[in-house]
């Protein structure tokens, strides 16, 4: 491959270089399905990214050479690489560090991939990543040419086949009621005003690729960010969430308060109405009026000139969601690991105040999250970038488990709210069949 021909000639000249930190090789090249590209490759982790919007980049990454794996190492993020060259690491936190549950991903985990593979507009690149100290040259060399040759060709994604399963749900509906009538209890209201409470749909017999379900799942959620983490073969993490938890261009904070849903019924005019009855519903704006506040005040000491959009109805496939955007100014020395400490996870999948509410699902929920509704990405000095973990799904062999939550609030009724549980799952098990 002339591909492999060119980074192997500038693997050579290194030999004799004698730079230090990360070093990154790249050549263009051309690929059509980056997913596809990513499902025949042989070497773990294989990990894809794509933020919302069509302008964004694509990512595929894949092994490892350097792993954070604690809130304190991402602090040093931006100290780490060299002036020419800044590290991105992909990956993610679960959303609550004290029951993550899920030992393949832990409770923190990024990744600085061996191989990369970017998109940006109509470029594509393929890049190496080498990390050289003192004594390392020839045994790092000789690992980032042992990865370029076992490189594989894009090969077609395996198609989707209707699948045969068991659905079995935890909490099931009658638990459900009782843990809504919990916490909208006016007593437990005074205290603890949001509790988002999640359901896990577990689909027992079901046997999917899980890059073929995403390909499948992205082309419905054009609007949201797409991912997926496969740490090991036999289990993935993937993802189309329309959520942003926060991006970061150099000093500039973006961020929103994303909650408050309704259906869409593919009829324009009706959409319409209920888009306008979502807008002037109470209980929904109340929903998004504890998570903006709650966000504003947590951004508070480590930002300044921060400013707060009013509520717009975000449009996707079947749900609609009030969203509010807001833009700050980081205080200089602020770090990633700051940013992460105090927006995740937000009051969108937690609740308010963030410590009771934590605290309520941590003892009642009757499943793990994991990462579900954790916050997954990527780092780099110059820009980071990550997405709420919601309207995911977990594939492990012979079974794939959804997941979705809702925000419990004065007023939200266990059947209304199980119901829209179920249109938050609703995209995925049409694919499934």
């Amino acid at each position: 491959m002339l591909t492999q021909t060119h980074i192997k000639q500038q693997l050579d000249a290194l030999r004799h270089d004698k730079a230090c930190g990360l070093v990154r090789v790249r050549v263009a090249m051309e690929v059509d399905s980056f997913l596809g590209w990513l499902n025949a490759q042989t070497l773990y982790p294989r990990i894809y990214w794509h933020a919302r919007g069509d302008d964004k980049p694509q990512y595929v990454a894949l092994g490892c050479i350097r792993e954070l794996t604690g809130p304190e190492q991402i602090q040093q993020i931006g100290t780490h690489g060299n002036q020419d060259e800044s590290p991105r690491y992909y990956g993610g936190l679960a959303f609550d560090p004290e029951q993550h549950d899920w030992p393949g991903f832990g409770p923190c985990r990024f990744v600085l991939p061996r191989v990369e593979l970017i998109r940006r507009g109509e470029c594509v690149s393929l890049c190496l990543n080498l990390w050289f100290d003192e004594g390392n040259r020839e045994a790092e060399l000789t690992a980032a040419l042992s990865a370029l040759t076992a490189l594989q060709p894009e090969a077609p994604l395996p198609s989707l086949q209707p699948q045969q399963w068991q659905r079995h749900d935890s909490p099931d509906f009658p638990q459900w009621q009782r843990l809504v009538a919990t916490v909208t209890a006016p007593a437990f209201q005074t205290l603890t005003p949001k509790v988002v409470l999640s359901r896990e749909s577990r689909l027992e017999g079901a046997s999917v690729n899980p890059w073929s379900l995403l390909a499948s799942w992205a082309l419905q959620a054009e609007e949201c960010f797409q991912f997926g983490f496969q740490f090991e073969p036999d289990e993935a993490f993937i993802a189309c969430s329309p959520e942003r938890l926060y991006r970061r261009e150099q000093r500039h904070l973006y961020t929103e308060a994303l909650a408050g849903t309704i259906r869409r019924s593919g009829d324009e005019m009706t959409d319409a109405q209920l888009a306008a009855e979502l807008l002037g519903d109470g209980k929904n704006r109340l929903e998004n009026r504890l998570v903006h506040a709650d966000i504003l005040q947590r951004l508070a000491p480590l930002t300044h000139d921060a400013s707060l959009t009013e509520p717009r109805v975000l449009k996707l496939r079947l749900l609609q969601h009030l969203k509010c955007d807001i833009e700050a100014e980081l205080h200089p020395e602020v770090s990633d690991g700051q940013l992460l400490a105090a927006l995740h996870p937000t009051p969108a999948v937690g609740g308010a105040p963030r410590e009771a509410a934590l605290r309520f699902i941590r003892d009642h929920e009757p499943h793990a999250r994991g990462w579900y509704a954790g916050a997954c990405g990527m780092l780099s000095r110059e820009t980071s970038e990550f997405s709420v973990a919601i309207r995911s799904a977990l594939v492990r062999p012979h079974a794939v488990t959804l997941f979705a939550g809702a925000g419990i609030v004065a007023g939200s009724e266990p059947a209304a709210e199980w119901a829209e549980l179920d249109n938050k799952i609703a995209n995925v098990l049409s694919l499934l069949g």
